[in-house]
């Protein structure tokens, strides 16, 4: 008799051990952050958040554009890393044409350093980057100490000079069409320069600290289009081109600052366009030589089409390894 009821008392002391020792356990466990040994395998670790896509930008890529003229090429610098992809043919140079502009008015802030402009100047200024308005850019360029002598030698001016020396360009060279042998517009740059010029009014070496805002939210605010009604003879909208390949996801980031260069010359036939545009990630830069008949929207659709292109990752597409650039003619 002894004995059974000494072994129903074991079993309950076993039972209420074991209620015991549950909890304790059970609090033990929850409270053990560690994850390490003494038995605390087996607690639920929360699954870490997955990492966001970094946002879009472009990057180098394969650039497939059917073009028909004379002269294609484009180059895109990652001004994060300096590296500069782009068309095989892009040290090749064509006339700069008002793309330019945004240098003089740099060049010529610049050399003010802190003082202001006079009131006149400092509207030529607004007017040749947004209007891109002739008068108004040899008013600057006259001011920087621009001439339309022809320099000796077959040197550029010093206006371009400077351009060379300050931003490192390495292609840019005098126009070579002898009856505007000294404008300024007739300057050879190629897509390579082009996009170290961008970034080089980007990162303050062209217009310095105190003027460089101010020539990136005017180059942010070209105004007009390619229809004849903005179209004038000595000014025209400029609004178009890279600007128009950009999807809302990279322009919603913040500005992005252009400046392009377009005039129908009579001596070859040809439409000369050059598109250059910027912003805190990259400089991208298309330059074209086509007939005359096939209209300025053909040049602004081609620089559009090759931004468009370079967009990565593309919308509704994963997240992929950037191709090798290469350029199709």
């Amino acid at each position: 008799m002894r004995s059974r009821v000494t072994m129903v008392f074991a079993i309950v002391a076993v039972l209420l051990g074991g209620v015991l020792l549950v909890p304790t356990a059970y609090a033990r466990l929850s409270t053990d952050d560690s994850g390490g040994g003494g038995g605390g395998g087996g607690a639920s670790v929360a699954a870490p958040a997955p990492t966001p896509p970094p946002p879009p930008t472009l990057a180098a890529g394969r650039v497939s554009v059917s073009f028909k003229g004379e002269f294609f090429s484009w180059a895109l610098m990652d001004r994060q890393t300096g590296k500069i992809s782009g068309s095989s043919n892009m040290a090749s140079t064509s006339s700069t044409e008002s793309m330019l502009k945004a240098w003089i008015i740099s060049d010529y802030l610049r050399q003010l350093k802190d003082r202001e402009p006079p009131a006149n100047l400092k509207k030529a200024a607004s007017l040749a980057i947004r209007n891109s308005d002739d008068d108004a850019a040899n008013a600057v360029y006259k001011a920087a100490g621009g001439s339309y002598a022809v320099p000796p030698g077959g040197q550029p001016g010093p206006v371009v000079k400077r351009a060379i020396s300050i931003c490192g360009l390495t292609d840019t060279k005098r126009g070579n069409v002898p009856k505007y042998e000294g404008w300024w517009s007739f300057t050879r740059m190629s897509p390579r320069d082009a996009v170290r010029l961008g970034d080089c009014i980007a990162d303050g070496k062209a217009a310095g600290p105190k003027w460089t805002k101010w020539v990136l939210s005017e180059m942010s605010q070209v105004k007009g289009t390619t229809a004849a009604k903005d179209q004038k003879l000595k000014s025209g909208g400029g609004r178009w081109g890279i600007i128009n390949g950009l999807p809302k996801s990279i322009t919603a980031q913040g500005p992005v600052s252009i400046k392009n260069g377009w005039t129908a010359i009579n001596y070859d036939g040809n439409w000369h366009v050059n598109c250059l545009a910027v912003n805190g990630k990259w400089s991208l830069a298309v330059m074209l030589r086509y007939p005359i008949k096939s209209g300025l929207d053909y040049g602004a659709q081609v620089c559009a089409s090759v931004a468009t292109q370079l967009v990565t990752p593309q919308p509704g597409a994963a997240l992929k390894v950037p191709q090798q650039p290469v350029g199709k003619l």
